[in-house]
This record gives structure tokens, C-alpha cells and sequence, in this order.
């Protein structure tokens, strides 16, 4: 939505939340639940705006998993995973609400935890997020001494194939890309921002030039909420300069307005499919990742670049490129021999 609804108040908890209330003049507070425009929202908007009172009589039963999870979401646990973990894992809840919401939570064993784990095994990362959920909601139980057994406790996650996860960019992808989109085109900005920052799309369509201070960018991630820093390089700057873009956001739509995550993922995508190159946003950070580390940035320096933390991921790219490194150093030295 880019307009307000009307008598919508919008507040930041101390956590870092953005809340929103339904309140008419000096009239009192209404709580609108969910993300800003989703159903729920929308829902409790309208009982809001046509003057219904919030469903107390309608109170969740207090042995519920709805019940459960309704605590769980004003719990500090919930509250302090970043704004896009808390979409990824209300978007699961939801679901599992629909077929098991009024279940009572003290049932639930790890055979359904389980069951609904292989009901996705198809697509592993839905899977392993859904595993994730409900880790998160059955530990925070258990510190909240709400159940004595996590059901989640033991359960496996989903096996990833060696194919899974966003196919990395090669450099004959770049070079596809630049023929077809030239300097000074919305979708020539677009991946040199993407390549040249290693910016998830999330934080890539907020950049804007109040991040950049004697020319380095700072932004804190939205999926980690870790604060990166980013020095403005020559082929970035020269993009920017040729534009188009807007003052507060680099990247931008045919108007000239921002653009939201999925917006962008999708108008991103149908330029590369344009361009030849059937390859995604995220498969840029991957060869960013990837010429950093093969210029021998060292595994704090992929962390402090591309917001990692736990050395796990960083750890992956800095091995495969001194493999590669001795590889080619090893059948140099044996260029001379039989």
C-alpha cells in the first residue's frame, strides 16, 4: 500500500517493532494485529472502522497451540528476531494454525513435528524453516515452563541437494547482462548495486544516498540486523551517477518511485530473462562472495562485508576459492613433467 489508511497510528517498541493502532480523534486504541496490510490486518481494520469492539468475548483457549502462539508473539524471543525471520516464520504459523490451531500444545509430540516436516520435504528450505519455527516456539515454551518436553527436540532437518539453493552468477552472465542493459538504464543500476554492494535485494532496494558518508555506504541489514559497511567503488559510482535513480533509494521503478523486495525481485528477474541470463538477485551476491574471496578476503573480512556471522558461510567460499588457488598453483608446478 503506498497510501496510509485512514485513523492508523503507527509506533516502534522498544524492540525494534513497528506496531500499529486503529484510533479515531481522542477515541481509544485499537490494536490491528499481523504485518500492515495482510489479511489479518485488514480484517481487524475493518471491525475497527465499522465500530465493532476487538473479540474479547472470543478469547483463544489458554491450552491451545493458538493460544501458544499468540504468547509467543509478544514474547522477546519473537520479538527480537529481525522484521523478515518474523514474516518468513508468521507466514508458517499461519498454516499450521489452519490445520492444528486449536490442538492443545501439550499434545503435540515430535511424530506431528515429524509429519509436518516431511509434508514439505519437496522443497527442503520450507522444510528446514518450518523446523525452525517451531524450535523457536517449543524452546521459548520451555523457558516460559509452559510445556516439560520439546517436541522439536532430536528431529532431524531436511537434506539439501548438492543442486539446491540460487544458482551464483558467472562472469559470462554479467557480461550477457551489460549487452543487453547499457549504462544509463534503470536495470544497469539494478545489478551493479546488487554486485557491487553483495546487498541482499531487501537491503539493496532501501540503499539510498543518506547511507553514503565520505564515500562508504552503512546499512543494517534487515535479515540480520548486523550493521555493513561498504566503500563506493568506481564502477558503482559511475553507474549512479549515469542513473537513473532516486535521492533516497539508488534503485527504482519505470516511475521513478521505490520499489518493494518483491517488486524488485520480479521486475529484476524479467530483465534477466531479457538479457539470456535465467539466474536470479541472489545469485549475484554468490559471485560477489566468490570474487572477494578469490581476492583473498579472509573469513572475518567476507563476515564484516557480506553480514554473516558463526564463520559457517564465510568459511564456504574462502575454502572453495584456496582450493581452486592450490589447484591451479599445483598443475602449475607439474606443467613440466609427464
Amino acid at each position: 500500500m503506498t497510501k496510509r489508511l485512514p485513523y492508523t497510528l503507527r509506533e516502534k517498541t522498544r524492540h525494534g517493532t513497528i506496531v500499529w493502532y486503529f484510533r479515531v480523534q481522542d477515541g481509544p486504541r485499537t490494536r490491528l494485529p499481523g504485518e500492515y496490510g495482510s489479511e489479518e490486518f485488514m480484517a481487524a481494520y475493518r471491525a475497527a472502522l465499522a465500530g465493532e469492539k476487538p473479540q474479547d468475548q472470543a478469547k483463544d483457549d489458554p491450552r491451545s497451540l493458538k493460544w501458544l502462539l499468540s504468547q509467543y508473539r509478544k514474547s522477546s524471543s519473537y520479538l527480537e528476531l529481525s522484521p523478515a525471520t518474523r514474516r518468513q516464520r508468521d507466514y508458517i504459523f499461519s498454516h499450521v494454525l489452519e490445520t492444528s490451531g486449536s490442538a492443545p500444545y501439550s499434545a503435540i509430540k515430535r511424530s506431528h513435528i515429524v509429519e509436518g516436516r516431511e509434508r514439505r520435504a519437496k522443497t527442503p528450505s520450507q522444510a528446514g524453516n518450518f523446523l525452525k519455527a517451531m524450535r523457536g516456539l517449543f524452546k521459548w515454551a520451555m523457558e516460559s515452563q509452559l510445556v516439560d518436553v520439546d517436541p522439536t527436540d532430536g528431529v532431524k532437518g531436511p537434506k539439501r541437494t548438492k543442486n539446491e539453493g540460487f544458482a551464483a552468477w558467472a562472469d559470462d552472465d554479467i557480461a550477457k547482462y551489460y549487452s543487453k542493459w547499457q549504462m544509463g538504464t534503470k536495470e544497469r543500476v539494478w545489478i551493479d548495486v546488487l554486485l557491487y554492494t553483495g546487498l541482499r535485494r531487501g537491503d539493496a532496494v532501501l540503499l539510498g544516498r543518506q547511507h553514503i558518508k565520505d564515500g562508504i555506504a552503512t546499512i543494517r541489514t534487515e535479515k540480520t540486523g548486523t550493521e555493513v559497511n561498504i566503500p563506493i567503488l568506481e564502477p558503482l559510482r559511475r553507474t549512479l551517477e549515469a542513473g537513473p535513480t532516486g535521492d533516497m533509494h539508488f534503485i527504482v521503478g519505470d516511475s521513478g518511485k521505490p520499489l518493494a523486495k518483491e517488486s524488485f525481485g520480479n521486475m529484476f528477474r524479467a530483465a534477466c530473462n531479457a538479457a539470456g541470463v535465467k539466474k536470479s538477485a541472489h545469485g549475484i551476491r554468490k559471485i560477489a562472495a566468490t570474487r572477494a574471496a578469490e581476492a583473498g578476503a579472509t573469513v572475518a573480512e567476507l563476515e564484516a562485508m557480506f553480514g554473516w556471522s558463526g564463520g559457517g558461510m564465510a568459511s564456504l567460499y574462502t575454502k572453495t576459492a584456496d582450493r581452486r588457488r592450490l589447484a591451479l598453483r599445483g598443475w602449475g608446478n607439474k606443467s613440466g613433467t609427464e
